[in-house]
């Protein structure tokens, strides 16, 4: 199995259908608790049987595992199924923005994993898919809409085929001689964009890698820094001999639009950013930043002077293969709403703020 299984294993979960996964413990059939609901899971599992696969990271806020075993959010535990646990109780088990609602779910067993490694391979799955990491599981041979192995998981790779698929000028109010180039990859369905401004020359250009924030680049949110940051970078890269804004499609630091959003409502409970992210069941910062090294292969860029406040780009644009020759921080001022939000990217992410 290849990368397009992957992607197609992470097309279906998104759709609310049922995978199957082979890894080298077992095969396991699939069905993310978030797309299910009592139809989908009827046909799914009529008998009412299939066990609520979750991270451990969420199976310590229920009780259900160890400290040392929550800090590896790879680790799945397994909650043997019971008579009441429906699609609605399931939600609640997975998704940890409804305790406030249901602050008394329970007791729960888990039972032993009957295939370690696939299970692994599940929760890797479920966030390459923007998805809540929690899924109904079944041991048997029945119907799958797709799948998928772990191998293929573990090599699920978005910036290996990307390629540029159009370029065109693009005016804008930054600089109107810009040009706009789109990337595709065919094991992907998101499309990165590159802004390049001023005219070439041997210098390294001013590069920016900017992760997609509707709430902050549309919508002017004030909870976040991106949309200033986005147009601040704009104007240090029109006022340098030329540069490169990499616009990365990575909304909520690699999560997706929709766990940002539960994030948020995490924050409204009194969560910060970071606390938020592992309580979903997600990675602290889940980007892939050898996407960005690879538009810049494409575009025919080696070394760059990057805009950033985050060492994390650093070290990933150098591990990819890209010379940062220089780091150009940007400093904006805060506003009430986003406060905490910069303290905590400072305090616990190291941003050199």
């Amino acid at each position: 199995m290849t990368g397009k299984d992957a992607a197609r294993a992470i097309d279906t979960l998104r759709r609310g259908w049922a995978i199957r996964l082979i890894a080298a413990d077992g095969a396991i059939r699939l069905m993310a608790v978030e797309g299910a609901d009592a139809v989908t899971l009827a046909g799914f599992d009529s008998e009412g049987r299939a066990d609520i696969l979750i991270s451990a990271a969420r199976a310590e806020t229920l009780k259900l595992a160890n400290q040392l075993a929550a800090a590896d959010p790879d680790w799945p535990v397994l909650i043997e199924r019971t008579p009441w646990i429906d699609a609605d109780v399931a939600t609640a088990i997975a998704d940890p923005v409804l305790d406030l609602a249901s602050p008394l779910k329970g007791p729960f067993r888990a039972r032993a994993l009957p295939s370690p490694l696939a299970a692994k391979a599940a929760l890797r799955l479920a966030r390459l898919a923007g998805i809540l990491p929690a899924y109904f599981q079944l041991e048997d041979d029945g119907p799958a809409d797709a799948d998928v192995s772990a191998e293929a998981i573990a090599a699920y790779d978005d910036a290996v085929h990307l390629a540029v698929a159009t370029r065109a000028r693009l005016p804008v109010s930054a600089s109107e001689s810009a040009e706009i180039v789109a990337f595709r990859s065919p094991d992907e369905p998101r499309e990165h964009v590159a802004l390049i401004v001023g005219k070439r020359d041997s210098s390294p250009p001013v590069i920016r890698l900017h992760s997609e924030c509707l709430t902050g680049d549309v919508l002017g949110s004030l909870k976040c820094d991106c949309g200033p940051q986005l147009h601040e970078a704009l104007h240090r890269i029109a006022d340098a001999p030329w540069g490169i804004l990499l616009y990365l499609r990575q909304e909520g630091r690699g999560i997706g639009l929709i766990n940002k959003l539960r994030a948020y409502a995490l924050q409204d409970q009194g969560f910060d950013t970071v606390d938020a992210n592992v309580r979903l069941g997600f990675a602290i910062d889940a980007r892939d930043f050898s996407v960005a090294a690879r538009m810049l292969d494409l575009l025919g860029v080696g070394e760059v002077r990057l805009l950033t406040n985050n060492p994390n780009k650093v070290t990933g644009l150098e591990a990819a293969g890209v010379k940062v020759v220089e780091r150009l921080p940007i400093i904006l001022p805060a506003n009430p709403h986003n406060e905490r939000y910069l303290a905590t990217k400072r305090d616990r992410t190291g941003h050199q703020l």
